[in-house]
């Protein structure tokens, strides 16, 4: 990845991540956070990468965020100006969940031992 690529994937995450706060209304008690961003080399597309807790919600936040990208697409236009600005599309990082199963699995191997 070139060093301007990984600059827009951070600005981008900075930006989306102050804008979910102040735009999106979620579930009580549900905090969605970007984890990450992957810009294509042409810069054309974003992949957004979100955390949401508790996991129950996650299902509802990924969809209220798809609800409102054009929303979000129109807002990030307005904060920077860079053309092209790339399309966005979000997903679930469930990186932390599955980090959390392992660890509950390797206890249970302890307490079997």
């Amino acid at each position: 990845m070139s060093h301007r690529i990984a600059q827009i994937n951070e600005l981008i995450r900075q930006q989306l991540n102050s804008l979910i706060l102040t735009e999106i209304e979620f579930p009580k008690n549900t905090l969605a956070t970007i984890i990450s961003v992957q810009t294509s080399k042409d810069l054309r597309h974003a992949k957004v990468w979100v955390s949401v807790m508790p996991t129950m919600y996650t299902g509802k936040v990924l969809e209220k965020l798809k609800k409102n990208t054009p929303h979000l697409q129109y807002l990030l236009h307005q904060k920077l100006s860079m053309k092209p600005l790339p399309q966005i599309r979000f997903a679930i990082d469930d990186t932390e969940q599955k980090a959390f199963a392992i660890e509950e699995l390797l206890d249970r191997i302890k307490e079997t031992s």
